[in-house]
């Protein structure tokens, strides 16, 4: 069985975060992003969606760095976590490689 990808380049399988502002970016090494006006809410969410990768992975997600970005205006606070995680991961290359490495039957 084949990669199965949607239009982002992303295993269909992968869990998505669950946050209406957490979010997967699109570029090489892609950033998931966990954003809230909570630092450890956004930490939280991100420990949640890291667990639950590995347990669709079989093995841990590499994440390559974590960068935490933040705005302190009055009226808009909010902290920006974000995972910079290994695209072949996200795909779920780990996952492909072990099916196509089972024997048939």
């Amino acid at each position: 069985m084949g990669l199965r990808l949607d239009d982002a380049g992303l295993a269909a399988e992968l869990p998505r975060p669950d946050h209406a502002q957490d979010q997967i970016h699109d570029v090489p090494f892609r950033p998931v992003e966990f954003r809230d006006d909570d630092l450890p809410t956004a930490l939280e969410r991100s420990a949640v969606w890291l667990r639950r990768v590995q347990e669709w992975l079989g093995e841990p997600v590499d994440v390559i760095a974590v960068h935490l970005d933040y705005n302190d205006q009055d009226g808009a606070p909010y902290y920006e976590v974000k995972l910079l995680c290994n695209e072949e991961d996200l795909a779920g290359a780990p996952v492909a490689m072990r099916e196509a490495a089972q024997p048939a039957g």
